[in-house]
């Protein structure tokens, strides 16, 4: 093919993966871009989603008692999110929206590289990390959402190397079109194997009168177990009235939310219909938000006078420990070839796979997550060995093919 056709080939195939999906107000295309952006009334994965399911009508734990006895039922609850800063960190946990065209960079594992998603992952060098503008040594997690692929890429413990390189201690994919879990066991950027953005209280939701998913908590100590939909324990601890990663509390419905602000109100009423979901060790019902210049702080202050004493444990299903974790079979990679797997500088190369049982599929180290069967890249300037990487809350199987450049 001369070089010419190879650059128009090239092009085009750009152009056709970077094309977002169309936009309209609800779906992942019709988000925002840019930081803490406006989702315009997307909520991430399907209704049915154990985060966006209504539990007002569920059943209470028949440990209830005892697990709101062991947090404390005079603990008052804490927006962890809020305007301004404290300690010249931003309050709340940032995101960012970028388009499907954005650049996707090598991203370096660390601590928890064999329970992490490999990049590239699409995260911008101006990307915020948690307790921007100072973020220290705490958590610094980084939230990208592809309005393109409608991908949600999370990091824990991230820093920029340099401009088109990032590390993180942890991160998790995830297919916001999908009920996807982590597998059993695994963590994720959060310690309890959740994504962390579908527990963020956010303002652009609360101006629009509603918000239509569970949100994020903390308590001091967890249970060595964890009740779906989390998928990691974060404890040694054994004791049955230990909340488990996952436990979920609903705001009792007689609870008066009338007299508070408008705002509040909003987030009552959604404590009311989806609850809160345990997601990690940290301050006592401590549920987790965006940082916001809009938020009104005294307004939020105001959740104080809520008590532990004021909700109920609903059940969600069996508590997993060490001793009746899941197990199940690994996604199967048949095949993964690549065609032609000897090429030119820019030639298209058609890499093939297929696969079964898998939740979702990444391409390393240049694609990033794909769908489907195949994709055509353009070749590399060098030899490259492309890894298939296919999860499933079970685990996760790997193939490689070559591609050699002459």
């Amino acid at each position: 093919m001369p070089a010419s056709h190879r650059l128009l080939c090239v092009t085009f195939v750009l152009f056709v993966l970077a094309l977002p999906l169309r936009a309209q107000t609800g779906t992942c295309a019709g988000m925002s871009l840019g930081q803490g952006a406006s989702l315009n009334g997307f909520v991430p994965f399907p209704s049915d989603n154990l985060w966006n399911t209504d539990i007002s009508n569920a059943a209470v734990d028949l440990n209830s008692a005892n697990y709101i006895n062991f947090i404390g039922s005079t603990t008052t609850l804490h927006a962890d999110f809020g305007s301004g800063t404290y300690d010249k960190q931003t309050i709340g946990i940032p995101y960012q929206v970028v388009p499907g065209s954005q650049a996707k960079v090598k991203v370096a594992l660390g601590t928890y590289a064999d329970e992490s998603d490999p990049g590239p992952m699409p995260i911008p060098s101006n990307a915020l990390i948690e307790g921007y503008p100072n973020p220290g040594t705490g958590d610094r997690h980084v939230l990208v959402l592809d309005q393109g692929g409608c991908w949600l890429y999370e990091l824990y413990y991230a820093k920029e190397s340099k401009s088109d390189a990032w590390s993180a201690n942890s991160t998790a994919l995830w297919d916001m079109t999908i009920d996807e879990q982590r597998p059993y066991t695994w963590t994720s950027a959060d310690a309890a194997g959740l994504p962390i953005f579908a527990g963020l209280a956010r303002y652009d939701e609360v101006a629009s009168g509603a918000i239509n998913h569970a949100l994020r908590f903390t308590v001091p100590t967890t249970q060595e177990a964890f009740v779906l939909p989390a998928t990691h324990w974060a404890s040694s601890d054994t004791s049955a009235d230990a909340p488990p990663m996952g436990l979920r509390l609903r705001l009792k419905a007689d609870f008066d939310v009338s007299g508070y602000p408008a705002d509040d109100q909003v987030i009552l009423t959604c404590m009311k219909k989806y609850g809160l979901i345990l997601a990690d060790n940290g301050s006592a019902i401590f549920i987790t938000g965006t940082p916001d210049s809009r938020w009104n702080n005294d307004d939020l202050a105001l959740l104080k006078q809520v008590t532990a004493a004021d909700f109920d444990v609903v059940d969600t299903g069996t508590v997993y420990a060490p001793s009746n974790v899941p197990s199940g079979a690994s996604p199967t990679i048949s095949s993964f070839t690549a065609n032609p797997a000897t090429a030119a500088p820019g030639q298209m190369v058609t890499l093939s796979w297929t696969t079964t049982g898998q939740s979702y599929n990444i391409l390393s180290p240049q694609v990033g997550p794909v769908r489907g069967s195949s994709i055509i890249i353009a070749a590399p300037s060098a030899t490259t060995t492309y890894k298939l990487y296919s999860t499933n809350q079970y685990g996760r199987t790997t193939r490689t093919v070559k591609v050699t450049i002459n």
